[in-house]
């Protein structure tokens, strides 16, 4: 799998939001890490990599990211190496021998759900539950249609969506200001595709998809919550599916999912209707730092644990009050 995070219209999307992006390659390996600051002070942050086809080349990116962390001044490298030559059953062993430590916590999923499309959709299809598949093929006789759309002025859709979705919910969503920003780098280069559903004519239910080499990766979704018994959001999920299979992709991420054995998980609900698509699960090793400034690095360790403990202690204090 080709990784969006990893890609250079990435690079281009974070350079666009003002940060500095760097990125390396040699004989196997290549990353794009973007400076980013939290109260250790500069880190350098490498979304899904770096990428390596083995260890060797694993560890010559870690040399080049120490390098690079030294040079711009980084306290340490946060990495989520999702291929490096090694199974995601080792890493633990892996990274901690080499120096690594895990970070405080998973920034991108450790867990995610692919869909493999195969050589014919057909295929994909029967792999659904049947309520899906039959949704796909009969909504429009309810009046529902489906677009694509790489104009970045109807990011404006998703984003009322959104809005809805999180008053609804109670969950904070992305800025207005970051979706918009990455509408505008990566529709026009024709990376991203907002996939709207409409009731005659009116939208009801929107998705944002990012395409790399060989993978569309289903990044944001939301729907008018007054047509929800129209269950518009799963044939177009299918409509986004069979779009990347009809431009040669190979897979399509769902993005995060929640384990197997925690049905309380916050994500649960959404895990149940991804799944309901068909695929497999992929497990990454998740989240690690790489310490570059030891001393500094450390500190900032302990004062994270001694705050964790404070609020530890408020919150235990709290409880003892309501008895």
């Amino acid at each position: 799998m080709d990784y969006f995070l990893q890609g250079p219209h990435w690079a281009d999307v974070q350079r666009a939001l003002g940060r500095t992006v760097h990125e390396q390659s040699g004989d196997g390996w290549r990353f794009l890490a973007v400076e980013e600051s939290n109260p250790a002070g500069k880190l350098l942050y490498v979304p899904y990599g770096p990428l390596a086809d083995s260890l060797t080349a694993f560890d010559a990116a870690l040399e080049s990211l120490t390098a690079l962390a030294r040079k711009c001044g980084a306290v340490f490298v946060r990495l989520e190496p999702v291929s490096a030559g090694f199974d995601s059953s080792d890493a633990d062993t892996v990274l901690r021998s080499r120096g690594l430590r895990p970070a405080p916590a998973n920034l991108q999923p450790e867990l995610s759900w692919i869909v493999d499309l195969g050589d014919d959709f057909k295929d994909v299809l029967a792999g659904m539950k049947p309520v899906n598949r039959n949704l796909y093929r009969n909504i429009h006789k309810k009046g529902v249609t489906f677009r694509s759309s790489q104009d970045p002025a109807d990011i404006s859709v998703l984003l009322e969506f959104l809005h809805l979705t999180a008053a609804r919910n109670g969950f904070k969503p992305q800025s207005d200001e970051y979706l918009s920003q990455v509408a505008r780098s990566l529709m026009p280069a024709g990376v991203a595709t907002l996939f709207i559903a409409e009731l005659d004519g009116s939208p009801i239910a929107a998705a944002l998809a990012y395409d790399s080499d060989d993978t569309r990766t289903y990044a944001h979704a939301a729907l008018d919550d007054t047509h929800r018994k129209l269950s518009a959001g799963i044939p177009l999920l299918v409509t986004l599916m069979a779009d990347a299979s009809e431009k040669g992709l190979r897979y399509v991420d769902l993005w995060g999912v929640a384990p197997a054995d925690q049905p309380d998980h916050k994500w649960a609900g959404f895990t149940a209707f991804k799944k309901s698509f068909g695929g497999r699960e992929i497990a990454y090793p998740g989240t690690w730092d790489l310490p570059v400034n030891k001393v500094r690095y450390g500190a900032y360790q302990l004062a994270r644990k001694a705050a964790q403990a404070g609020k530890k202690v408020v919150r235990t204090l709290r409880a003892g009050l309501r008895r």
